[in-house]
């Protein structure tokens, strides 16, 4: 039940706004890094590439929020939708964020691989993977929030085994570091990639048999799968000042 405005209250003395959400979801494919994106099919900004998301229902709440608007305007299955982990990533609050009112967006975040083709739906023109690396201006203020999603899911690697959802069940050392050099933007040390990996607890678990033979030079490379961990202890942090 819902307690009764307190005495002498008067919402109307304030301003309305509206909530959005706005998702930025990320995905490795074909060894790059791609974000999902909506082409917006109304004004403002029609035609233009943007996150999925959307207005929050007068009896909704954020999340369940960011969920539909991502199903409706990429055409997702809805036994796909729920079983995604969106990490809440910040709020978008700047008055003139919005040309049509003011409006206060919560944004999410999320790295998930296997994801299939989307489709557009609701108001969005179309839907499609953009290689993160060849985007253009997006709408609103975007650019932004998608900037520091990246930082956000790159910080997640670096706590957690999340890249070797990304990997074959049974993997090179070298697949693993493609990952991270893909979702990173960075070109790592191979033996000290190598060398952090095999001494984190649970990171990964030596394959028994024959090693898998590499397509170069090299001599064939041991295989691994995914540990029993879940987080990294010690982080694997990402290296400062080297970039592909």
């Amino acid at each position: 039940m819902n307690a009764a405005a307190p005495q002498g209250y008067d919402p109307h003395a304030f301003e309305p706004f509206a909530v959005t959400v706005d998702l930025a979801v990320f995905t490795v494919r074909e060894s790059r890094l791609h974000v999902l994106l909506v082409e917006r099919g109304e004004d403002p900004y029609k035609g233009h590439w943007a996150l999925p998301g959307g207005f929050v229902l007068p009896r909704e709440s954020a999340g369940t929020a960011a969920r539909r608007e991502l199903a409706e305007e990429t055409g997702l299955a809805e036994e796909t939708v729920p079983s995604l982990h969106l990490e809440q990533l910040g709020t978008y609050s700047e008055p003139d964020r919005d040309p049509r009112m003011r409006v206060v967006s919560v944004a999410y975040a999320a790295l998930v691989p296997d994801l299939p083709e989307p489709r557009g739906g609701g108001d969005a023109a179309g839907a499609r993977w953009w290689d993160a690396g060849q985007l253009g201006t997006l709408a609103f203020d975007h650019d932004r929030i998608l900037a520091d999603a990246r930082a956000r899911i790159g910080a997640k690697l670096e706590y957690t085994c999340l890249a070797t959802a990304f990997c074959p069940p049974e993997f090179t050392l070298g697949e693993l570091q493609q990952v991270y050099e893909t979702v990173w933007g960075v070109e790592l040390d191979r033996p000290n990639f190598r060398r952090k990996v095999l001494a984190t607890p649970g990171f990964v678990q030596a394959v028994e048999g024959p090693p898998r033979r590499t397509g170069g030079r090299g001599k064939p490379a041991a295989l691994h799968r995914a540990g029993a961990a879940t987080a990294l202890h010690p982080p694997l942090l990402r290296p400062e000042g080297r970039s592909t």
